[in-house]
């Protein structure tokens, strides 16, 4: 199939229109969803943007994807835990400070899609993993470090309140991360979800369910803006 790059700033695969401009644009190069892609789909968009781009980051890809990109693509890397897919890129040194933290350990699935985004696009990330209201005493004893951060990432499921706590304790950017993590009337995150967007503390912003990488996005905007001063 014929490959054309078009004026308007994308390469046309046919099945895909690869948003080449995109960098330019927003500061971001254009990052793969993996899950539900179909193999052949996947492998030709991997390897397109990487030869056009030097770099390219997937999300929500499995071990099967991973090895089917490896066995074309050798500095393909893949953490299973976050299911985050990478091929080349600058990893240098971060900047700032980007302050992930979850409730609990079952939500470090998606802090770890956080995080990572994160620290592929620049950024000097901090983990600070399972400090859920249950327990206080473990978050207040990390107020020190969270207060050192650009901005802060809070991840939750169950009633999803560690969001509304750290909006409290800091004076940067929270950004809250509802996780479908929980009982039944959690209801996959809704409640969380719910909790989050009515939170009486100010500074707090929220993005989707499960959604580490929405998270990351803007934290890193945040960041580069920090930083810039």
């Amino acid at each position: 199939m014929e490959i054309k790059i078009d004026d308007k700033g994308y390469a046309d695969l046919g099945f895909a229109k690869l948003d080449t401009d995109r960098v330019r644009r927003t500061g971001f190069y254009e990052t793969v969803f993996c899950q539900g892609k179909e193999d052949a789909f996947l492998k030709e968009i991997f390897l397109k943007l990487y030869k056009l781009q030097g770099q390219v980051l997937g999300t929500r890809a499995s071990r099967h994807q991973y090895e089917i990109l490896a066995s074309v693509l050798k500095e393909t890397e893949y953490d299973e835990v976050s299911g985050i897919i990478s091929a080349g890129g600058d990893r240098a040194d971060g900047i700032g400070n980007i302050t992930v933290c979850t409730a609990g350990t079952a939500d470090i699935k998606v802090a770890e899609e956080a995080a990572r985004c994160a620290d592929y696009w620049g950024g000097k990330v901090t983990r600070i993993y399972d400090v859920g209201v249950t327990g206080i005493h473990r978050l207040l004893s990390k107020t020190e470090e969270l207060n050192k951060a650009n901005v802060v990432i809070a991840i939750a499921g169950m009633e999803g309140a560690l969001a509304s706590v750290i909006g409290g304790l800091v004076k940067v950017p929270v950004i809250a991360v509802p996780t479908s993590v929980g009982y039944g009337a959690n209801l996959g995150g809704l409640s969380a979800l719910l909790t989050m967007i009515n939170s009486c503390a100010n500074g707090i912003s929220v993005v989707n369910i499960d959604n580490g990488y929405g998270a990351a996005y803007i934290a890193t905007q945040i960041n580069r803006l920090a930083e810039k001063k």
